[in-house]
């Protein structure tokens, strides 16, 4: 049974969360507060395995009370925010410091059953999640320089137009993944990305990307070129999936059914890549729980495909990299800081 604080202002959706969660025979809810003085001491008092916590708040906003509980209490936190760019860049900074996922509070563009499931769902990963106590620096604001160590000869090893890079992840995909991003030289090859994350959230977690890598990174667009250089994230609550024409590689956002619930897909993703990229492609599954991207790193495999997992001790959760893992779907397996440069050294050998 994992317990459950729930940190909200607003009395409604304290009293909808607890109805609703209180149907998950695995979740009891142990107390609610409506703001972090009192979600403090409930804190200590009730024990909880994971809290959700609202950002917008009286008295203390809610990354300013995140900063204080990851550094005096460190404990699965899953954040709830409403759907506005600048409550969107407040989720991302609420990542950065610890959360182990963000989630759309419920409202008229989200049924409340759709809601409470995704909850759900956050909720058990976060009750299995590695919670790192010290929270991360904050990203630098501007690109970084090419590191000494990359000559132009290296650069050039990897400019590779025919190469695709396919990255799937979920919970603690978000700095898994600007790790990976942060290590590639301008002249990488295309990179299609699927990090689970709600709708308006991808574009923000994009635009911070972008900012802080050499490769240009955006949210996908419907009929966008995969070219040498950039690096294209699912938006959330769409489906991406590669297509060929020719020479040249392209994405198609659609809609569909959720796979593996969740929509982006990793597998829907992999499963093209396979089909369209065959042994052109590389395919990298990070860290993230439940089984989405699984099959498709097999079918990538089966393709000619190289094929890498992260490894258990560096995953937030071990759970799609396992499930890849036992099937047989990846090459190597390998701690997070390693990835990208094992992507480089295979690019460059290619």
């Amino acid at each position: 049974m994992i317990k459950v604080l729930i940190v909200d202002d607003s009395a409604i959706v304290r009293q909808i969360l607890t109805r609703e969660l209180s149907k998950f025979t695995d979740i009891e809810i142990v107390g609610s507060a409506m703001d972090p003085y009192v979600a403090r001491d409930k804190i200590v008092k009730l024990k909880p395995d994971v809290i959700t916590l609202d950002l917008e708040m009286p008295r203390m906003d809610g990354l300013s009370f995140l900063a204080k509980l990851m550094k005096h209490y460190p404990m699965p936190v899953v954040v709830l925010s409403s759907l506005t760019p600048k409550n969107s860049d407040a989720a991302l900074k609420a990542m950065d410091m610890g959360a182990v996922e963000v989630l759309c509070k419920p409202g008229s563009a989200y049924s409340t059953q759709d809601v409470s499931r995704s909850l759900a769902n956050a909720i058990r990963q976060a009750g299995s999640a590695r919670i790192n106590p010290k929270a991360p620096k904050p990203p630098a604001t501007t690109r970084p320089p090419a590191p000494e160590k990359e000559t132009s000869a290296t650069l050039a090893s990897v400019r590779a137009t025919h190469k695709i890079i396919a990255i799937g992840a979920s919970t603690g995909g978000t700095k898994a993944i600007e790790m990976v991003l942060r290590e590639m030289p301008p002249a990488s090859p295309g990179i299609v990305i699927v990090q689970h994350m709600p709708e308006n959230f991808t574009t923000a977690f994009a635009h911070r990307l972008n900012d802080i890598c050499r490769i240009e990174v955006r949210e996908a667009r419907d009929n966008d070129q995969v070219v040498p250089g950039r690096a294209l994230i699912a938006p959330g609550n769409h489906h991406m999936v590669l297509s060929r024409s020719g020479a040249q590689y392209r994405v198609r956002i659609k809609d569909g059914p959720p796979v593996h619930y969740q929509r982006p897909s990793v597998n829907v993703l992999f499963q093209s890549m396979a089909k369209h990229a065959g042994k052109n492609g590389l395919g990298v599954i990070l860290t993230g729980m439940g089984g989405d991207g699984a099959t498709g790193l097999l079918a990538m495999r089966e393709s000619g495909a190289v094929t890498l997992a992260q490894d258990e001790h560096t995953c937030v959760v071990y759970g799609m990299p396992r499930e890849a893992v036992k099937l047989g779907a990846a090459e190597k397996v390998l701690p997070l800081p390693d990835i990208a440069g094992e992507i480089i050294r295979i690019l460059s050998a290619s």
